[in-house]
């Protein structure tokens, strides 16, 4: 019952209202682009249609986003009971969502390759399978991510270089990769198309922290963001990651007041929702700077909670296991740990490989044995994709084993892993653990001078931190 109406693309939609039509579209793209209210236009296409199945998928699509499961199922199952009649492409789209929401999500991704080749400029699901992806093997299933996402857009780039949403995602592809160049064309060609495009400021946010390059891209987001008029909640994770940028340049009152701001939990989203970024940025305060950061761990922990007992997403499970350690809630990392051992005893390979150990290295290092953490952990890296995330998110995993390396004193390993590294981009923190290493080996004139170019580096950190305080303690233990 289309009569007639097509989305910008040209694509039938199922509706007899065209105002609902338009304000569908408004609505994907404010979802798309990740700025306020695309909920508000999706319940404001199904009051002007109540009909509109298509406009109760999106609905859903965004409360499963916004970690609220129950209200996705819900929403999701009204969307099913309106698909007869309605178009092959919306019911294909639904039904892609639906097997997300209802954790399916090897029968989303495999739907969304076939209906892609059908309906290459399906700018929703190329979305959806860039979440799908990014939840590692418990979502999308693959542990050839992220070549394979990439393949997957380079299949549909033909139709799409017009389109802003697609570029922005075909940038984060390219930097996943090693892209970097290409990404930030990409991203910046999206940019100049929608400059309100948060995906596309994501992408070249993330060029910047692969290259290094801390300053620029503090000066980046930071002028962006000024300018991005979203609620808090759409604030969080670029948030996070110009904390990132202001800690790897030493400013940890900054990123403590950025925390306090826009990403703790009880500040922005008491739900899993806002897990991820809270417990990586603490735990990362607390391995840096060796001390427990000055924010509570228990409300991060709290929200964690449903990853002890329930299955879910390989992502979420690494970062929930962050929450426990990090507050030290070793019965609810039993749990957890449990839970994953009887996956594994039925035959779940990932489990007893990957997730498994990988959660138990960081319960060993929490408990300070760093010789059993780099035991557990180590087996998982050349798997550790599969967990899913970004690079810059799965660093948080890499900076503990080279920690748990140094604590215990294997300094030859964190050596080979921090060339590794620093061969591919300039870090001053890298460099501080290098002569870390140099130092626990004994090789004082290298040590000096890795020291020397880190007080360069760190010319703008805060005298007070904990990891300036460290350097010191390190300077004065060589010069003696």
């Amino acid at each position: 019952m289309s009569n007639g109406i097509r989305d910008r693309f040209g694509m039938a939609l199922s509706t007899s209202s065209a105002a609902a039509a338009d304000t569908l579209e408004d609505g994907v793209d404010r979802l798309l682009s990740q700025n306020h209210g695309p909920e508000l236009k999706f319940q404001e296409a199904i009051d002007l249609d109540e009909g509109f199945a298509l406009a109760h998928g999106c609905l859903a699509y965004w409360y499963q986003q916004r970690a609220l499961p129950g209200e996705a199922k819900k929403t999701m199952g009204k969307a099913l009971d309106l698909t007869s009649g309605i178009t092959r492409r919306e019911r294909q789209l639904i039904e892609s969502i639906s097997h997300w929401i209802f954790g399916r999500g090897s029968d989303s991704i495999s739907l969304i390759k076939e209906h892609l080749s059908e309906f290459p400029r399906e700018r929703l699901l190329l979305r959806l399978a860039h979440r799908l992806y990014m939840l590692g093997c418990s979502g999308a299933g693959s542990p050839n991510f992220p070549p394979e996402y990439l393949s997957l857009l380079q299949s549909v780039e033909a139709h799409c270089t017009d389109d802003w949403a697609f570029l922005a995602e075909y940038a984060f592809a390219h930097h996943e990769t090693g892209q970097l160049d290409i990404a930030m064309e990409l991203a910046q060609r999206s940019l100049d198309m929608n400059p309100v495009n948060a995906v596309a400021c994501h992408s070249m946010t993330h060029v910047h922290f692969e290259r290094g390059d801390a300053s620029t891209g503090e000066d980046f987001l930071g002028s962006w963001l000024q300018g991005f008029e979203a609620p808090a909640s759409s604030y969080v994770h670029l948030s996070w990651h110009l904390a990132l940028f202001e800690m790897a340049q030493g400013k940890y009152q900054e990123t403590l007041d950025r925390y306090e701001k826009y990403i703790r939990p009880s500040v922005i989203a008491n739900n899993m929702a806002a897990l991820n970024d809270s417990a990586s940025l603490m735990w990362r305060l607390q391995i840096y700077g060796g001390t427990p950061p000055p924010k509570p761990w228990d409300e991060v922990s709290k929200i964690a909670a449903s990853a002890a007992a329930g299955p879910g997403a390989a992502f979420r499970d690494a970062h929930a296991a962050l929450a426990f350690a990090g507050s030290g809630d070793y019965e609810l990392m039993g749990q957890m740990a449990n839970r994953l051992q009887n996956a594994a005893e039925r035959g779940d390979s990932f489990a007893k490989e990957v997730i498994l150990p990988l959660i138990q290295g960081l319960e060993a290092f929490a408990k300070e044995n760093y010789t059993e953490a780099a035991r557990l952990m180590e087996p998982v890296f050349p798997q550790l994709v599969r967990i899913g995330g970004s690079h810059a998110q799965r660093e948080v995993f890499e900076d503990t084993l080279l920690e748990a390396y140094i604590r215990a004193e294997q300094f030859e390993k964190a050596e080979t892993m921090l060339y590794r590294r620093l061969n591919q981009r300039e870090s001053v923190r890298d460099t501080f653990w290098l002569g870390r290493v140099q130092s626990g080996q004994g090789r004082s004139t290298e040590a000096n001078s890795s020291f020397h170019r880190v007080m360069q580096g760190w010319r703008a950190a805060d005298s007070g931190t904990p990891e300036i305080y460290a350097l010191n303690k390190q300077k004065a233990a060589v010069a003696q």
